[in-house]
């Protein structure tokens, strides 16, 4: 009796000053496998946000927090020291540990398939040093690896849970958030329930959270204005005055990490034997035709911002002086010309059904008409375009990166010839060791030098033609409290509640 009184009081110094029913938030696409050793897609983030924790966060500022870690040192360059949160458990009860930590890292590192081995490549092992401290032993320095540990490289998961599934673990994960996966209804909803076993249990109020794909932007305004959206995670510029216009809504815009940009395939399969795959003078052509700001603002009311690089303004590794050019058809002619092509230059774009992301391909067919190019769109479900960019089955492919607090989250995965997201398979050795360098001084001031040549290559041979980088604009009810916005845009939901 006296074991069963002690647990029903730890539950009750657990569980929050009020319990709350169910919380429902609208995404703008389906995730792929909620799987974060095999997941790439950023929804899939938002929703690992509320169920797996993770090694380190970020806060409002991009620093580097402690989350299932303590703290943390480094012994030399290339040794680092990680201290483990006692007394938590994975959603099956299992403890977390240094073995977990190990087990997930060296899954990232082997499993077949992983998204995540480009993240975490420099570790050549993990010392568990006692049941709470790991040492991570590193192939050379990585400056950004902290940074990467705060994503899905850092998220722990139970190793028991992920034996026993197999390749099935993203159907059925078990991380140690506050919030347990329950159920999933491919393209409808994912239900997670509270965990009330989590470390911090006391500061999550909701019975459960209920992920909504919604892929057009007028479907999730509307569920959020009748009440059965809570909170949406992006609210294209249209939709702005029509929310803030509702007395029961409000708006939140804050500065983003993410980027949207055309990736032409240069060399992954059939499908990159084609002008503008085989021909850099194609490309730039391309560019030529695009005029960036009256895109941004037909589609996106001006709201965003024209870039031609991975980093955004509030990065220590923008460049000032790498700005769009201006759109010069007579220049796109005179290139295409160049290039001794047949006109017009036929060129494929697959992008996702998200209706926003449609409008602007169709703009860029429109411009890029006027230059030369005969461009048909390919419009796929999100998750299925994610796989035929994997597998090379796009001649130009349009899609968003969400954005990572350090360059080379932004730029080695896609750029570096053994990216996992280098979906065209551009292949420069001088880019890549350039990109290889830049992870190794802690001075940002080497890494600038070393990025700046990177972006005299890449400007030439354009493998990834960027577009916009983004706001976060979400939507919300009134009621809702403590929600704070960072800018890595995932929905962090420590705090959150309805006002009562």
């Amino acid at each position: 009796m006296r074991r069963l009184l002690l647990a029903a009081c730890a539950l009750l110094a657990a569980a929050p000053a009020y319990a709350q029913g169910t919380l429902n938030i609208g995404m703008r696409e389906d995730p792929d496998l909620l799987d974060p050793t095999l997941g790439s897609s950023y929804v899939g983030r938002i929703v690992y946000a509320a169920m797996c924790d993770k090694l380190f966060d970020l806060d409002a500022k991009l620093n580097v927090v402690p989350q299932l870690a303590m703290g943390w040192e480094y012994e030399s360059p290339t040794r680092l020291v990680i201290r483990l949160r006692p007394n938590v458990t994975f959603q099956d009860g299992e403890p977390f540990n240094a073995e977990a930590v190990r087990y997930k890292i060296n899954r990232d590192l082997t499993l077949n398939g992983s998204m995540r081995v480009g993240e975490v490549n420099s570790i050549q092992a993990v010392e568990v040093i006692d049941p709470l401290t790991i040492r991570l032993v590193l192939k050379a320095p990585n400056a950004p690896l902290l940074t990467l540990l705060t994503d899905r490289a850092g998220i722990m998961i139970s190793p028991k849970a992920a034996e026993a599934a197999g390749n099935q673990f993203g159907t059925r994960p078990v991380c140690a958030g506050p919030y347990a996966f329950d159920s999933r209804v491919a393209q409808d909803r994912i239900t997670l329930r509270r965990y009330p076993g989590h470390w911090d249990a006391a500061n999550y109020y909701f019975d459960q959270v209920v992920y909504r794909p919604m892929p057009s932007t007028n479907v999730r305004t509307a569920n959020l204005r009748a009440g059965s959206l809570d909170l949406v995670e992006q609210i294209t510029p249209n939709d702005v005055p029509e929310i803030r216009n509702d007395p029961k809504l409000r708006i939140m815009i804050g500065d983003g990490l993410a980027y949207t940009g055309i990736n032409f395939n240069i060399n992954n399969g059939p499908n990159s034997r084609t002008d503008i795959g085989q021909n850099r003078l194609v490309r730039q052509a391309f560019e030529a035709s695009i005029d960036r700001t009256a895109l941004i603002q037909v589609v996106y009311d001006g709201l965003h911002t024209p870039t031609i690089q991975a980093n955004p303004p509030s990065s220590p590794m923008y460049f000032q002086e790498l700005q769009p050019p201006p759109r010069d058809l007579a220049r796109a002619k005179a290139l295409l010309q160049q290039a001794g092509v047949k006109l017009p230059v036929p060129v494929t774009i697959t992008t996702s059904n998200s209706p926003d992301i449609q409008q602007a391909a169709e703009v860029i067919q429109a411009m890029a008409a006027e230059a030369g190019f005969d461009v048909k769109l390919r419009v796929m479900e999100f998750a299925s375009s994610l796989q035929a960019g994997y597998a090379g089955d796009f001649q130009a492919y349009m899609i968003g990166w969400s954005g990572r607090a350090d360059a080379d989250g932004n730029m080695w995965q896609l750029l570096h010839s053994r990216g996992t997201f280098n979906y065209g398979r551009w292949s420069n050795p001088e880019a890549d060791a350039l990109l290889d360098q830049a992870r190794l001084p802690t001075d940002p001031a080497e890494r600038r030098a070393l990025y700046a040549r990177f972006w005299e290559i890449e400007r030439q041979d354009l493998p990834l033609m960027y577009l916009w980088s983004s706001k976060n604009v979400v939507g919300l009810k009134r009621s809702i409290e403590g929600f704070e916005q960072i800018p890595d845009g995932l929905i962090r939901l420590r705090g959150v509640k309805m006002a009562r």
